[in-house]
């Protein structure tokens, strides 16, 4: 085989192990699959129309993000649901956002003021009769906005990071629909903050709003827990 053919068929190789990948994520995020659930290869190539080998291959770069997990013998399994990975993802939250405002307000131009001003607004103009994932996407968008107004391009991938593991393996719709006006409230104090160069003002806010939604958030799911754990008579 010439090298041409050589590196034409890695190319084919590494474009179909992306098409898995992306194919999986939708999966995940459209809930077939799910946490714990145990993984047959064979049939997510059957339903992405493609061979074994790249369907392992994006598993395995899922099992680098933490998504599955893989035990000889036995094959690959979604990661299960824990309270404290839920946890830990909010927390890491509140060390990095805050963290990279000094950078942002540094840095912020006009143009950048109004492409926070937009992902606020679509944000407060995406549906509210409840919290759907066009509102969770919207509200992802402004904090990931936020994030990548600092230029800090290491800690922008921890927090895409962990955002795709709030929406692709826990869905991020724990959050309670009484705090819908709240957190449209919070949004628009951060924004204000940056766009008056308030470096305090805009991390006393960031950080009581990522805190109270943490709080909210492992309220809800702990109180759903408890319901699945009740008996059935």
């Amino acid at each position: 085989m010439t090298d041409t053919k050589i590196k034409k068929s890695i190319k084919k190789q590494e474009d179909s192990s992306q098409v898995a990948y992306n194919g999986i994520r939708r999966m995940l995020y459209n809930k077939e699959i799910v946490p714990g659930q145990k993984i047959a290869y064979r049939d997510l190539a059957e339903k992405l129309k493609l061979s074994p080998t790249p369907i392992v291959q994006a598993l395995k770069w899922l099992e680098l993000q933490g998504f599955v997990s893989h035990e000889p013998n036995r094959g690959f399994y979604m990661t299960p649901f824990s309270l404290k990975e839920l946890e830990e993802l909010y927390e890491l939250r509140e060390l990095v956002e805050p963290s990279l405002l000094p950078a942002t307000i540094q840095r912020i131009t006009k143009q950048g003021l109004v492409e926070l001003k937009a992902a606020l607004e679509a944000h407060l103009s995406a549906e509210r009769e409840f919290y759907l994932k066009e509102r969770l996407f919207k509200n992802r968008e402004f904090h990931m906005t936020l994030a990548s107004l600092s230029g800090k391009e290491t800690q922008i991938r921890l927090l895409q990071n962990v955002f795709d593991m709030l929406f692709l393996k826990y869905g991020g719709n724990y959050f309670p629909m009484a705090s819908l006006s709240s957190t449209d409230q919070e949004h628009q104090e951060i924004y204000d903050a940056v766009s008056l160069r308030s470096l305090e003002r805009a991390q006393k806010v960031l950080k009581n709003h990522l805190t109270n939604v943490k709080i909210q958030v492992l309220t809800s799911v702990k109180k759903m827990l408890a319901e699945q754990e009740q008996p059935i008579f």
